[in-house]
């Protein structure tokens, strides 16, 4: 598990010979095994705050990440490598073959069987199941998880955030979850970052009040949903 914490990290790109600021001063913690969800308008600069604790962008600010973490990155689109089957695209992300450990992460994502299929022959929630499987069979300890299921149609993506609370119950990974969807939000996280739109500063930072496990029906839950909305709405 990974503690992260962020003290006023910023972000731009330049554009030419203009400097465009993404990211604000950002400021906040996670203790290890905690479930984050972020949400905020579009472009406003959600996946480049996950490449930035991916270690993929710099930043200006200070962001600790301790211990160093192994980190678990599931993208909007599964990214799976056409040409491989589905059990070598998780092969392909052990340092050493073990063939029993990748059948066993297909058959906790509903994949048993499926292993030597090449992604174009399985529906595209299929491929994204092996996607998360490709993820959490490394066991990281820093889940990295940007709208995961934004690509899937609406009662696939229910069914997958279902079943993505199961799987993460079988992992002590710090989890920040990158959403468009207030619902999503609070049906899978511990708490909500809200940003505002670019360059994204934090709004607030509320706490899901309900036990495990949620009910996607609960109307409590869709009350919770309506509500960070409007805090968005507050601060656009």
């Amino acid at each position: 598990m990974t503690r992260v914490v962020l003290q006023e990290l910023s972000k731009s790109f330049l554009r030419g010979q203009e400097e465009k600021k993404v990211l604000e001063r950002l400021s906040f913690a996670l203790e290890p095994g905690q479930f984050l969800a972020v949400l905020g308008p579009s472009g406003c600069g959600k996946t480049t705050l996950l490449h930035i604790l991916a270690g993929l962008e710099d930043y200006q600010g200070q962001l600790i990440l301790e211990p160093r973490p192994r980190v678990g990155y599931v993208f909007q689109e599964p990214r799976l490598l056409p040409w491989l089957t589905l059990e070598r695209n998780l092969a392909f992300a052990l340092r050493r073959p073990d063939g029993a450990k990748v059948q066993d992460w297909l058959r906790r994502v509903g994949l048993g069987g499926y292993g030597r299929y090449y992604p174009h022959q399985v529906s595209l929630g299929m491929q994204q199941r092996a996607g998360v499987a490709r993820a959490l069979l490394i066991e990281p300890s820093l889940l990295l998880l940007d709208e995961p299921f934004s690509s899937l149609d609406e009662l696939t993506a229910q069914q997958m955030r279902v079943e993505l609370q199961g799987w993460l119950a079988q992992t002590a990974a710090t989890v920040i979850l990158v959403t468009h969807n207030p619902l999503e939000a609070a049906y899978l996280a511990d708490r909500v970052l809200l940003l505002s739109r670019s360059p994204a500063r934090v709004l607030a930072e509320l706490e899901v009040p309900f036990p495990r496990p949620r009910d996607l029906e609960a109307p409590e839950l869709w009350q919770f949903a309506r509500s960070l909305v409007r805090c968005l709405e507050a601060g656009a």
